[in-house]
């Protein structure tokens, strides 16, 4: 059987593999999901792609499956590790943060200020695929940006950095990389942070993006990717923020909301509303990507019990507290009985509730020569029009649409959070992340394939 073209999420544990007709057509089409084990610690990816492959021709009914294209998205071998370097925290630092966490980042160090020998320990402890350093406004400081690109061209790595600070720094950054051999590994982009309370993220993401796609074959396991995928790879989590950016370009302000195993994912697509603008702090990126790691229903699952409270668990489900127990210590991925899908529901329920409260800015009151005044902090979702759920617990349980609500019950409080009648959208067809990376490539058909994943008419 031949499709037009396949693409792969290749997983931590799992290999998806979708596939998709009719690409550029009026009419393309979603033909089925093939599934497998990720074979990274077998030392080549693509054993498992291979099975997913496979895997697909058997739900097909096919003898096998041949495609004119692969695409993939990763987050195996530890997905897009970064360390990101920049001068304030709130400022540069956290620009440069924003950027990388929106291009699917995993963000395992921050540093703000002159990095020192234990920050230099702690990198090369981490081995990240990507260094990202920042710092000053345009025409501003400059000493911190290089004093730290010294260090880090002077470390004994074999890693790609990014240079996303003031600009008159860029040619000695040059300087400095070609002076220690390591020319090939420097990229220089606009600075993420060039004017008091302007962020410029979008430049950064794209190149991250880009840096990822190059390095990632040198991962772990990875080495062979390049044998089968002949297209886009990406991060998943910034294939998600690709489709909801490209969805809000056709429908409007949204959030996307993937409640996973070990984490729970918001990519946030929204302006501030020009009430919100008028009072806040600090500016926040039109595109914002969170991930809450201690919000997982699965691998997490203690840390979220915890947080209800089991006797709360208890009373709220009608449950002895040894029937929780027992549902802790039987919990499975993917949940099957009636009281097991009860249980991970209000797990889920907890996840998607925390997660968007974290993800919101609020509202903070300050004293000052003029009496109290009223600002606001962080994300405004005040504008939101659509929240959509993806990933297998926002599109597989039984109450999914009622527990996405959950987080617009709040918004007459002190967070910035939806409406009540923001409608809820479900990726259907689990495909949210493919499409993503679909829309490097061939967006009007990844466009109508989301709509169509979405249910909701191809004019809106």
């Amino acid at each position: 059987m031949r499709v037009d073209l396949l693409v792969a999420e290749i997983g931590s544990t799992t290999t998806v593999v979708n596939a998709f007709d009719g690409i550029d057509t009026s009419n393309p089409v979603f033909i089925g999901q093939g599934q497998a084990p990720t074979s990274v610690l077998e030392g080549d990816v693509t054993i498992g792609l291979h099975s997913a492959v496979a895997d697909l021709a058997v739900l097909l009914k096919a003898d096998k499956i041949e495609y004119s294209k692969l695409l993939a998205t990763s987050s195996a071998a530890g997905g897009l590790k970064m360390t990101v370097h920049g001068l304030v925290y709130d400022m540069t630092a956290k620009a440069a943060k924003e950027a990388a966490l929106g291009a699917g980042a995993n963000i395992h160090m921050v540093t703000a200020g002159k990095l020192r020998r234990t920050d230099l320990q702690k990198i090369k402890a981490i081995n990240p695929n990507i260094i990202l350093i920042a710092g000053g406004v345009d025409y501003g400081e400059r000493d911190t940006a290089l004093y730290n690109a010294e260090l880090i061209a002077n470390l004994d790595m074999d890693v790609p950095v990014l240079y996303a600070g003031n600009i008159e720094n860029q040619e000695e950054i040059r300087l400095i990389f070609e002076e220690t051999g390591k020319e090939k590994q420097l990229y220089i982009v606009e600075n993420v942070y060039p004017k008091i309370d302007l962020l410029n993220v979008e430049p950064t993401r794209k190149v991250l993006q880009d840096i990822f796609e190059e390095h990632i074959i040198h991962a772990p396991g990875m080495e062979h990717i390049r044998e089968m995928v002949s297209g886009t790879i990406i991060p998943t989590p910034g294939a998600v923020m690709e489709a909801s950016k490209m969805l809000r370009e056709a429908i409007g302000d949204l959030i996307t909301i993937d409640v996973g195993g070990a984490t729970t994912d918001i990519h946030s697509v929204t302006a501030d509303s020009d009430e919100i603008s008028r009072i806040l702090i600090a500016p926040e990126p039109l595109a914002k990507r969170t991930v809450e790691g201690d919000l997982g229903v699965y691998i997490n699952m203690k840390n979220i019990v915890e947080m209800i409270g089991i006797e709360n668990l208890s009373k709220e489900l009608g449950m002895s507290i040894e029937a929780i127990e027992n549902l802790m210590d039987t919990h499975v991925p993917i949940p099957e009985s009636p009281d097991q899908i009860i249980f991970v529901e209000r797990l889920a329920k907890e996840a998607i509730v925390v997660s968007a409260n974290r993800h919101a800015g609020g509202f903070r009151t300050l004293f000052a020569g003029g009496g109290k005044k009223t600002y606001a902090e962080g994300k405004d979702l005040t504008s939101v029009k659509f929240i959509i759920g993806t990933g297998g617990a926002c599109t597989r349980l039984p109450n999914r649409v009622a527990l996405l609500h959950e987080i617009t019950k709040n918004h007459l409080g002190d967070k910035l959070l939806p409406k009540n009648e923001t409608q809820i959208l479900i990726d259907n067809d689990y495909i949210m992340a493919s499409l993503g990376v679909l829309s490097k490539e061939h967006k009007a058909s990844a466009l109508r394939l989301l709509k169509k994943s979405l249910k909701i008419d191809n004019e809106v």
